[in-house]
């Protein structure tokens, strides 16, 4: 039997309402989480938008207080593990020396993302950047938002659909030079049109608008897919919202793409012929403080990205090839055809008490031989921490027997062992070619050597 993809525990469905008994656990800056490999802190980085110096001082933390390592999240933020129990106070001031803790009341509900190559591409796309430090000074002076949950995130795109296809709860995305699409949720077709100076201001009120909602349906949504079919935010309402805090508003008429790619590896030709930026990705999410450190000193400047990446802006475009090989000789993915292009995975042993192995050290141990397109994610559990959206990936998750494998469309194979794991893996993620031939191969019946070379290696898995 062929089968779908398996829903994590936290996906949400109208037709089962969700109902909070607490607020999230999801951990902050100073709401540290206990891990089986010490304390972790998550520090939130509006739009991933990040100072040299701050990020060096983010660098300093790990090194004195942590395990000497940055992790990415899949929201463009940082988090630091191994950290002591009684290193809050100093984490805390470190952190307010390097400008990140500008309102400790709101720290968690800071989960801005910005297409990371916004103003940088010569694309002709409006810079969206500034969006970012406005609504984050909007939402550390809104009491109501304090109320947001940790989950809670808004989108800022400059219509190139990257990080609005992200299903953030909040989406405002750049329609033109001088007007924004605004929409709550993850249905565009109820979104309004407001003007690009009023995009900042329009997003607070959709949030204060859905902790109004939460507050009416008394379920304690964290996000606006939790909240009852009878109180789903509606376009009128907003509307109606948005115009008693003086914004103008009109129902949009086209429904913004959001189909857009992250930023590739490599070079980022920029929009003025004398400057480049740098794009790479971090495996599997993690780098050495000196990687980090790297990234920072070159123009002072670096974008975090939602997939795990590092923007750098503002290179001189003569230096970039340079630049570029001195991150890939410091173990950075530089190339797009990288083997750890598209691989993710969750904390996994020691950090994590409910996994079941060391899902990193699996994955370094096969991922050169377990090259394809499709998207792979390493589970510990059956939670799935950090899993991919959507169903076009690999899901692997960790039993007692084996690692379960998975791929929407075909029959899983359970329990694959060790010396299995890698061919295993290697067919999965070429499944996307294989439906593909097997398509065409449909098309033209007369070539049914096509259609037999479309077929899954392993009868297990037809």
């Amino acid at each position: 039997m062929l089968a779908a993809m398996p829903q994590p525990p936290s996906a949400a469905s109208r037709d089962e309402p969700v109902i909070r008994e607490r607020g999230d656990a999801c951990p902050g800056a100073l709401r540290l989480h206990a891990a089986d490999d010490g304390f972790l802190a998550r520090v939130r980085i509006p739009g991933g938008l990040l100072g040299g110096d701050a990020a060096r001082l983010l660098a300093d933390a790990a090194d004195r207080l942590g395990d000497g390592h940055l992790d990415l999240t899949s929201r463009g933020n940082v988090q630091l593990r191994g950290l002591g129990a009684s290193c809050g106070g100093e984490l805390a001031g470190l952190l307010a020396d390097a400008g990140l803790l500008p309102a400790p009341t709101h720290e968690r509900v800071r989960n801005v993302v910005c297409s990371p190559l916004t103003g940088l591409d010569g694309r002709g796309l409006p810079d969206v950047s500034p969006w970012v430090a406005e609504l984050d000074g909007l939402l550390c002076a809104s009491d109501a938002a304090a109320g947001l949950s940790g989950r809670f995130l808004f989108a800022l795109d400059d219509g190139r659909g990257d990080v609005t296809s992200l299903a953030a709860d909040v989406n405002l995305t750049a329609h033109g030079a001088d007007r924004a699409v605004l929409w709550a949720g993850e249905d565009p077709r109820e979104a309004v049109l407001v003007s690009a100076q009023d995009g900042p201001g329009a997003a607070l009120t959709a949030a204060e608008y859905f902790l109004d909602a939460v507050r009416d349906a008394g379920t304690k949504a964290w996000r606006v897919a939790e909240l009852p079919r009878e109180h789903a935010l509606s376009r009128e309402e907003l509307a109606r919202r948005l115009a008693a805090a003086g914004i103008g508003s009109v129902a949009a008429a086209d429904t913004p793409r959001r189909d857009g790619r992250p930023p590739e590896p490599g070079i980022v030709a920029g929009s003025v012929d004398d400057t480049a930026g740098l794009s790479v990705l971090a495996p599997l999410g993690r780098l050495t403080t000196r990687q980090w450190r790297q990234l920072a000193d070159l123009t002072g400047r670096v974008r975090l990205t939602p997939w795990r990446g590092i923007v750098v802006p503002g290179l001189p475009a003569r230096e970039a090839v340079r630049a570029l090989d001195g991150l890939a000789g410091a173990g950075l993915v530089t190339e797009p055809d990288s083997a750890w292009r598209s691989v993710t995975a969750c904390t996994g042993k020691p950090g994590c008490a409910k996994s079941l192995a060391d899902v990193r050290a699996d994955a370094r141990a096969v991922m050169e031989r377990a090259r394809g397109p499709l998207a792979v994610h390493w589970s510990g559990c059956e939670r799935r921490c950090g899993h991919p959206r959507g169903a076009a990936w690999v899901d692997l998750v960790a039993t007692p027997a084996g690692y379960d494998l998975r791929v929407e469309g075909r029959a899983p194979r359970l329990g694959v062992p060790d010396h299995e794991l890698a061919p295993a893996l290697a067919d999965a993620r070429q499944y996307v070619r294989q439906a593909a031939r097997a398509e065409r191969a449909a098309r033209a019946p007369h070539h049914p050597l096509v259609l037999e070379d479309a077929q899954p290696d392993d009868p297990a898995q037809k």
